[in-house]
């Protein structure tokens, strides 16, 4: 299995995915933007897996490879290449597939449920009827045309989509790990004003191994279910 990522900062990677594509096999390419690296061609790739970051879809004037980013996604999604987006990446995939991303009404930081969308199709991914996963984000998207609604809560309508069988955008992170908490909180603090969907520092290293077992977990689904393992 060859399998890529497209990295924006060093300190969201692949997280327990790590584990998974261990057991699988998996051969790993990077790009890495923060060093400056280039995108590979999309053909021969089993699975693109695209990792958050603070920076906005919208930055393409400050951040130009954002545009070179988004032509690759959508080739990648052309070719139906399995493709997961997370948090940024699911942001990256909407915008690439023409929808509108922007400020949500709130920051949503720390560990918060979220529940199945009773709209989603019959051969999309299900979630469970509902999940405490945890999230950092500001931003939202529409839903691109054709995509389906997989998960919702009340901070954030759109919290995970399905567009096609090959590609799913989650705005939360499955992927974390004690170690990448940590990562996160060293690096992106700064954002932690209050707000009702907003938890302390404490809440979120207050995280049982239950907790990340369970959304690890879920995110072996998830890439079960993109790549057919």
């Amino acid at each position: 299995m060859k399998v890529h990522v497209l990295q924006h900062v060093p300190f969201e990677d692949t997280g327990s995915m790590a584990l998974w594509l261990t057991r699988h096999g998996a051969v790993v390419s990077y790009t890495r933007f923060f060093d400056g690296e280039t995108l590979p061609a999309a053909q021969g790739f089993d699975l693109v897996i695209a990792m958050g970051g603070p920076m906005s879809v919208n930055d393409e004037a400050a951040l130009p490879w954002l545009r070179d980013e988004k032509a690759f996604i959508r080739d990648v999604i052309q070719r139906n290449i399995p493709i997961l987006g997370v948090c940024l990446g699911a942001q990256l995939i909407a915008s690439a597939s023409g929808a509108r991303v922007y400020p949500n009404p709130f920051k949503e930081i720390g560990w918060f449920p979220v529940t199945a969308s009773p709209s989603r199709g019959a051969d999309s991914f299900c979630f469970p009827a509902v999940s405490t996963v945890f999230h950092w984000h500001g931003e939202t998207f529409d839903l691109p045309a054709g995509a389906i609604r997989l998960a919702e809560n009340k901070a954030c309508v759109n919290q995970a989509f399905q567009l096609g069988r090959r590609a799913i955008g989650l705005q939360f992170h499955l992927e974390t790990t004690p170690e990448g908490m940590e990562a996160i909180l060293g690096h992106c603090a700064g954002e932690m004003a209050p707000g009702p969907y907003v938890q302390t520092p404490a809440h979120l290293r207050a995280a049982t191994p239950k907790m990340y077992a369970a959304v690890n977990g879920l995110m072996d689904s998830v890439l079960d279910y993109l790549t057919g393992a």
